[in-house]
């Protein structure tokens, strides 16, 4: 099997064959945003695993942010501070897009990548509209998706007292429909040397109702439908392969992911080291996939994008490699799978691959949107040219029905949650629209991910609370 196609993983071979090292790795410190809460400091139960093992992620506080305000919890006040009525108005199911006939879930409603003509007899909006639309949204907090207080009591339940990120995908699986949600540092009982540390875990459900939040099923070892990989009764394990390509590894955190024929294709990124708020470097990016609904992953080597030629030995440097460090997956409906890429940290601009969905794990079959020349180059990320001006912090891009435009969501320098808008996936996009600024959540925000099964008029997004160090569900009803 050639380079590209090969799949690493920790359980499938000795680590010396591979020319790779196991990571060894530190207990954190104390976290004051998740450990100064009393939830997260009760004796676990009996059996609980005993270690944890990791660095705290200090680099993904956003600027601005207070270490020593309350735990926020989630009620009228805050909800008031995002929507004046203070109520989340309750709304028929969520109904996901239909699958296709060979199995693969229609991309964003298998809308083309060509730009959508102005139709004003059709249903929704036209294109001219999206701006306001935008404009005029409302966006509310619907429910916590993690942590002690939330309803899917994820510490009892998973031993997570306080996570991030929250990446949803659709698996893709027309058999059993799930979205998958992949999350970052995840800590569990704070009495627990170590804390129970773990760098990157997962959830699945099969909930379209988001009105109310979203509801993860119960947990079960080497269920690869339940509530969550595990590795015991109540706790999540970590899902990617604990392997170490390069010499200094701080953390691997998912940064985007898509279910295409079968298989689940995860991007994440190696963290050389975290630096100030918002600011972190990167050894590498890679994609890492499973064949069984995210519970084993394996890491494909040929896929290592390295940001120096000392970061990782073994790989082979390729310059613009680190303009795709992280990013967001998009299906385009014309075969090829949209990966947009972002330099390490929140303040990069972002740029735009595409590959055939037959080829993802094969670097040399993407292309490269450049600008410039209106055109895509194939096998050379350095012709990448932005799509989006910087700073661009945790992106997330799928088609939206109403505005009949691709939608973008990140946080932009001033942590503002923010949407672009775009007639095809590499623009032109629109100027920014503001969504929530950053003062009208205490805590400092950070990471909205769109939910794949709400593409219409009422938008639903995950977004991280460093303060809580938890997972939100948010509703923005465009205008």
């Amino acid at each position: 099997m050639a380079a590209t196609r090969r799949i690493v993983s920790a359980a499938m071979v000795p680590a010396v064959a591979l020319g790779m090292v196991l990571a060894t790795e530190l207990a954190p410190p104390a976290m004051a945003a998740t450990c100064n809460a009393p939830e997260a400091n009760i004796d676990p139960p009996p059996g609980s695993p005993a270690t944890g093992a990791g660095q705290l992620p200090s680099g993904r506080r956003p600027r601005g942010t207070n270490d020593s305000a309350p735990l926020p919890k989630l009620g009228p006040l805050i909800a008031a501070l995002i929507n004046p009525n203070g109520t989340v108005k309750q709304q028929a199911a969520v109904v996901p897009p239909a699958p296709y006939p060979g199995g693969q879930v229609a991309p964003n409603a298998a809308q083309p990548v060509q730009p959508v003509p102005n139709a004003g007899a059709d249903p929704g909006l036209s294109t001219a509209d999206a701006a306001g639309a935008i404009a005029g949204s409302q966006t509310s907090l619907v429910e916590w998706v993690t942590g002690p207080n939330s309803p899917n009591q994820t510490l009892q339940r998973f031993g997570i007292s306080g996570t991030d990120l929250g990446i949803p995908w659709d698996n893709g699986d027309p058999a059993n429909r799930q979205v998958l949600y992949a999350f970052g540092d995840t800590f569990g009982y704070c009495r627990i040397q170590g804390k129970q540390w773990r760098q990157n875990v997962l959830f699945r459900s099969a909930d379209n109702n988001l009105a109310d939040g979203i509801t993860v099923g119960p947990g079960a070892v080497g269920n690869r439908h339940s509530g969550s990989p595990l590795r015991q009764a109540n706790f999540s394990k970590q899902i990617l392969p604990a392997v170490k390509l390069s010499p200094h590894q701080e953390g691997m955190i998912p940064t985007a992911a898509i279910g295409i024929a079968g298989n689940q294709y995860m991007n994440f990124m190696s963290i050389k080291q975290w630096g100030r708020d918002g600011e972190w470097s990167t050894n590498y990016s890679a994609i890492a996939v499973s064949n069984d609904n995210g519970e084993t992953w394996g890491v494909y080597p040929g896929t290592v994008r390295s940001t120096s030629p000392e970061n990782v030995p073994r790989a082979r440097f390729v310059p613009g490699n680190e303009k795709f460090q992280m990013g967001a997956f998009l299906r385009g409906g014309d075969g090829y799978l949209y990966s947009y890429g972002t330099p390490a940290g929140r303040g990069g601009s972002a740029y735009l691959s595409r590959v055939p969905e037959r080829t993802i794990p094969d670097l040399t079959t993407y292309q490269y949107w450049n600008g410039d020349s209106g055109s895509w180059v194939p096998n050379n990320p350095a012709a990448a040219t932005p799509v989006i001006p910087g700073p661009v912090g945790e992106m997330s891009v799928q088609y939206n029905t109403y505005l009949r435009q691709y939608l973008a969501l990140y946080g932009n320098g001033g942590n503002d949650v923010v949407a672009r808008f775009a007639p095809t996936p590499q623009g032109p996009w629109s100027a920014e629209q503001t969504l929530i600024p950053t003062g009208q959540i205490p805590g400092g925000i950070y990471a909205p991910y769109l939910h794949p099964w709400s593409t219409g008029k009422e938008v639903y997004f995950t977004l991280s609370l460093w303060n809580a160090y938890d997972v939100m569900l948010m509703r923005t009803v465009l205008g």
